[in-house]
């Protein structure tokens, strides 16, 4: 650990253009057991032994706040319950802190939207990231694929080249077999009122997909052309998280999404089936559609440099495969 020997006392992290947070950094009281109280704005300083371990543990201060005290470090919604159990409700903010975030079960509920509603207010303001860890610099993907990464071939680097709170863009282009059968196959309607995938049977189907990168996350968007015969094209948007390690998730219209784990086996990229969740207000609820949705998989196949073949299958316990579309995709740019 950097020597940090002389940060005696408790020390708050903060990001000083964000309102609510100069606001939890002016009103915090601490407990006197705990010593002095000392603030630093992450947007000031920035060769603070402090900033340095910070940085070295990855603790992302564009995702939360960060408390040092006693050799711990205390981060998002844990330095939240942090100051609400040792801070003193000496002014009106603190008191209400301490009534919100008192309990785990609160804090997880609460922080989410705490952390949406500063993200806001830094976009209305125009205010940059504070990106103390410098995630511009890598690809989304390079972190869910771990130790793998540097084992991927060129194709699948280009792939997933994107670099997050960018406007970067990928583009492949390819042909794809579309296989759909009942039941999944009646409820085409629904599928398309819900932005699900394309639930047709079709052949040599010309499929444009532009990966997007948001500048304002750490999102991956996949935006889809399906161009079926005797058709309009069928668009098909999400847009892909992740949640910790090489768990992402890809969430569609009206918040439905796919969990699923991402590895490289050293042949193929392999997205396995983890379940399905819904986004709502920040937090993902596991949802039980495996009896009426099936179980989704995927895998990417590189051919050259710059080609690589993709197959999606959904199969249910009872019916078997239900879904599934396989094709050849080049990287345009």
């Amino acid at each position: 650990m950097t020597d940090l020997k002389e940060k005696s006392g408790v020390w708050f992290v903060y990001d000083g253009d964000c309102p609510v947070c100069t606001r939890a950094a002016e009103a915090l009281r601490i407990k006197q057991e705990f010593g002095s109280l000392f603030t630093l704005n992450a947007r000031d300083i920035n060769d603070d032994p402090l900033i340095d371990e910070i940085n070295r543990r990855g603790l992302d201060l564009d995702e939360g706040m960060v408390i040092y005290t006693g050799g711990q470090f205390y981060h998002g919604k844990d330095a939240l319950k942090f100051m609400a159990k040792h801070g003193e409700a000496k002014n009106i903010f603190m008191a209400a802190f301490k009534g919100l975030f008192w309990s785990d079960s609160l804090s997880r509920l609460l922080y989410p939207w705490m952390r949406g509603t500063r993200n806001w207010l830094l976009r209305r303001r125009r205010v940059g990231r504070i990106d103390n860890l410098e995630l511009k610099k890598e690809p989304i993907f390079k972190s869910i694929f771990g130790e793998s990464w540097n084992n991927l071939p060129p194709v699948m680097k280009k792939h997933y080249a994107n670099s997050p709170y960018s406007n970067e863009v990928t583009t492949v282009e390819g042909t794809v077999d579309v296989f759909c059968k009942p039941p999944l196959l009646w409820l085409s309607p629904l599928m398309r009122l819900l932005g699900q995938i394309p639930a047709f049977n079709n052949n040599n189907v010309p499929v444009t997909v532009c990966f997007e990168s948001d500048l304002n996350s750490k999102a991956f968007h996949f935006n889809r052309s399906f161009n079926f015969l005797n058709g309009k094209p069928y668009a098909f948007h999400s847009r892909m998280l992740q949640i910790k390690g090489n768990e992402v998730i890809e969430i569609m219209r009206f918040g439905l999404g796919w969990k699923m784990q991402y590895s490289w086996d050293g042949e193929k990229a392999i997205l396995a089936h983890r379940g399905y969740v819904l986004e709502l207000f920040g937090h993902f609820i596991p949802l039980p559609l495996t009896m009426l949705m099936g179980v989704s998989n995927a895998v990417e196949y590189p051919v050259d440099d710059n080609t690589f073949d993709m197959e999606v299958s959904i199969t249910h316990p009872w019916w078997g495969q239900m879904y599934g579309y396989k094709g050849r995709f080049e990287v345009i740019n």
